[in-house]
């Protein structure tokens, strides 16, 4: 049996609220590219004002892509310094995405499987971070220190 417009205002009523800005439309889907990229950005954007290893991210990519820059690296390795840095990035949106459903599916509760989601998310993280300082190495440490 269909729920009539008073039901679902009713029940949205006693959804609890988000407390983050701008998210009460979320559920939408775009209407048009420029709302996509709007919604989009707006994930950047609260990922980078609520997630503190996303602003450490991106300032250790934007370092690393400036000292790239600085060393006169050819336009390939500052790509592949963007692409690595990129990936970190993406890595914690991802991360940040996969623990607030889990959260948002187990609330208060502790669930081992939630555990295992949150942990494995936050791997592939460390496990891009690692890799992507490996490559910054490999392509920056030669011409710094040629320069020293």
């Amino acid at each position: 049996m269909p729920l009539s417009q008073k039901s679902l205002e009713q029940a949205s009523d006693a959804t609890p609220k988000l407390a983050q800005p701008n998210r009460d439309m979320a559920w939408q889907v775009a209407s048009n590219l420029l709302a996509s990229f709007r919604f989009a950005w707006n994930g950047v954007a609260y990922a980078f004002q609520t997630q503190r290893n996303f602003r450490i991210h991106v300032v250790v990519g934007a370092f690393a892509l400036s000292l790239g820059l600085w060393l006169h690296l050819d336009a390939t390795s500052i790509a592949i310094l963007g692409l690595t840095s990129g990936a970190v990035l993406t890595m914690e949106l991802i991360n940040t995405a996969i623990e607030s459903v889990v959260d948002l599916t187990v609330q208060q509760a502790y669930h081992e499987l939630a555990k295992i989601a949150k942990d494995c998310a936050a791997a592939a993280v460390l496990i891009s971070a690692l890799a992507s300082v490996l490559v910054a190495g490999c392509l920056l440490v030669p011409p710094l220190f040629a320069r020293l």
